[in-house]
């Protein structure tokens, strides 16, 4: 757990040594379980890394980093180290909150890829398991929530890095996204997930499967069913085409561009020739503000912290205390909000 605690801050072993008054190697000794922590110690710890000293004394797993990742080709590791790490608090806090709701874990379809299924096909058997039977998905945390994926986000710090998913030690499914997306990357990212979740989080996937590549085939055909997307690339691509439709399938120009490109409608030319476009119009990165799809706002997980809350006649301290963290960043993580209560409001100023 201070391993967890100190790579949740960005800190290297040296440097909360050195913030401790403790050589690196009695650090490392600490850490590894090799020798004990004295409570003076502990403090220390806790009061530079900023976590009460109940966060140090958990007994948890921390789960290792794992290919579910969506992210740009390139990310540093300083950026995934701290992500990680606050991604299995995350984890480890749902985990609390189950076990005080008593809540079933959802049976989610599972499909084996092999050479009789491939992501399309698992994107098409899902949508007719879950009875999707319009083209365009709505809200896709509302879906995912209605069938009792946790969702839940934070800022990542870095643009450079979408989503991940995770299991808790009893198998409860959560998708961790970035705070920041935007609402067609936020959707797509989700449908990414989503496909890992159904198609290897659960199974043994030999090495050399992409298993990335597998989730945005499955995240593509899952938002944009070929079934009904073709027609509108009917009549040719174009920048304004693609940008009518994204206001209809809510997903962004470039992966309409990418989907058009999948489906067979696009030249190598053709494609390289809109892609320059993108690139000339500076719309690559970042498309037209006036086309932004509308983010979503997951609320089950807020909501088990109410139910929670409520139950056991918490304020916010006392919520926090018992996630173990300090309620200052229960407020920040969780986007909790305190107006309803004067005593709350007066622990958040």
């Amino acid at each position: 757990m201070i391993v967890l605690g100190r790579e949740s801050r960005g800190m290297a072993q040296l440097e909360l040594a050195d913030r401790i008054g403790m050589s690196k190697a009695n650090l490392g000794k600490i850490e590894n379980g090799d020798i004990g922590v004295k409570d003076d110690v502990l403090e220390l710890i806790a009061d530079v890394t900023h976590y009460p000293v109940s966060f140090f004394l958990q007994e948890a797993e921390i789960y290792p980093e794992h290919l579910v990742y969506r992210k740009r080709e390139n990310v540093a590791q300083k950026l995934l180290t701290p992500l990680n790490a606050k991604i299995n608090i995350v984890r480890l806090h749902i985990e609390i909150l189950l076990a005080f709701l008593k809540t079933d874990i959802p049976k989610l379809p599972h499909y084996e890829i092999d050479e009789t299924l491939d992501p399309i096909a698992a994107a098409q058997k899902l949508r007719r398991s879950w009875k999707l039977d319009t083209p365009i998905v709505e809200n896709v945390v509302r879906m995912l929530e209605e069938k009792g994926i946790a969702v839940t986000s934070f800022d990542f710090g870095t643009e450079r890095v979408d989503s991940r998913c995770i299991l808790t030690e009893d198998k409860y499914p959560i998708i961790v996204f970035n705070q920041s997306l935007l609402g067609d990357r936020q959707r797509f990212s989700l449908a990414y997930q989503l496909g890992h979740l159904v198609m290897h989080t659960y199974s043994n996937v030999s090495w050399e499967r992409d298993i990335s590549h597998e989730a945005n085939i499955f995240a593509a055909e899952f938002l944009m069913p070929e079934k009904s997307i073709r027609k509108d690339f009917d009549n040719g691509i174009t920048l304004p085409l693609l940008g009518e439709l994204k206001r209809k399938w809510k997903v962004s120009m470039i992966a309409l561009l990418y989907r058009a490109d999948d489906l067979g409608y696009l030249t190598p030319n053709q494609k390289r020739y809109l892609i320059q476009q993108f690139n000339e119009q500076k719309i690559r990165r970042r498309e037209p503000i006036e086309l932004d799809i509308q983010v979503e706002k997951p609320a089950m997980v807020r909501k088990w912290i109410s139910e929670v809350k409520t139950k056991r006649t918490l304020d916010v301290k006392g919520m926090a205390s018992l996630l173990h963290l300090n309620a200052d960043e229960f407020i920040e993580l969780y986007n909790y909000d305190c107006h309803t209560n004067s005593e709350d409001l007066q622990m958040k100023k």
